[in-house]
């Protein structure tokens, strides 16, 4: 396989969003567990995330073709790197690899991982352009990696797990929203019904905001039930300081290159508990 059309296929199904997809997964697993899993069910975990969430991208890809020729040009399949033909294979090969590995895994994994490829189709064919319903499925299925893991070590009910998993949503969803806020013109040439669009840029990024606060006492409720220590206090408490840090100048400024970098900031924030979390359960 020539260089440039193996290059097309990796950028096709994004790998760092994936990996980080599979990650999640195995971080779902650590979360329920207290440790991590067994290696024949870290990887299958890992897989499946893996392979549903490269799958979706891939679509995400071939439904933008038409859109992508005039806005990105230099993506794979616009730019002839990759045929239309070829994304199908890699979806459909990406697909396999997911849900097979779910159905190692076992039925409840299998279902909740169709599901899951369901959303990623169903948003890139459908609802990309319908404002809040597509964020909430964007964020439902970044949510799931932390779900499906505890569903992988016997776990799906586990507090923690949905804990994080809400804390997930909520993070996603406010960016979601506020990148929609920050991407208005571009909005207005896909005709997207975003939040800013039908209520406002500031509306938007309030609601976006109000998310991110949900975050901050989710994240409580570990200690509240007793199931975590002073270390994990800690932790959330420097958290906390970083997501109303950057919510405030998110608010206060009108620099759209200074809103994204607070947009990231709160990201980091939720990165950083659950490294935290994960770094302590493993070492426990």
């Amino acid at each position: 396989m020539e260089k440039k059309k193996l290059n097309g296929l990796i950028r096709l199904f994004r790998p760092d969003l994936s990996l980080a997809a599979g990650l999640c997964t195995v971080g779902g697993q650590i979360i329920a567990a207290g440790r991590l899993a067994p290696l024949p069910v870290t990887l299958l975990g890992f897989l499946c995330a893996f392979g549903c969430s490269g799958s979706a991208l891939v679509v995400n890809d071939y439904f933008d073709y038409d859109v992508d020729c005039i806005n990105a040009p230099d993506r794979p399949l616009p730019s002839g790197a990759v045929t239309r033909k070829e994304a199908w294979v890699l979806a459909v090969l990406l697909s396999v690899i997911g849900l097979a590995s779910a159905a190692l895994l076992g039925p409840l994994c299998f279902f909740f991982g169709a599901i899951f490829w369901i959303i990623g189709f169903l948003y890139n064919w459908r609802f990309k352009e319908s404002g809040l319903p597509g964020n909430l499925m964007v964020s439902s299925s970044v949510a799931f990696t932390f779900v499906l893991g505890g569903m992988s070590v016997g776990q799906p009910w586990n507090v923690l797990v949905w804990v994080f998993a809400m804390m997930a949503f909520f993070i996603d969803l406010g960016e979601e929203i506020t990148g929609d806020a920050l991407d208005m013109d571009g909005d207005l040439k896909r005709d997207a019904r975003s939040v800013a669009r039908a209520k406002g840029k500031q509306f938007a990024l309030r609601l976006a905001v109000a998310f991110w606060g949900l975050v901050i006492l989710l994240g409580w409720i570990p200690v509240l039930t007793g199931l975590m220590g002073i270390g994990y206090q800690i932790t959330m408490l420097a958290v906390d300081a970083l997501i109303l840090y950057f919510s405030i100048r998110l608010m206060r400024t009108d620099d759209v290159s200074t809103q994204r970098w607070c947009m990231k900031g709160v990201y980091m924030g939720m990165t950083l508990i659950v490294l935290a979390f994960l770094i302590g359960q493993i070492a426990r």
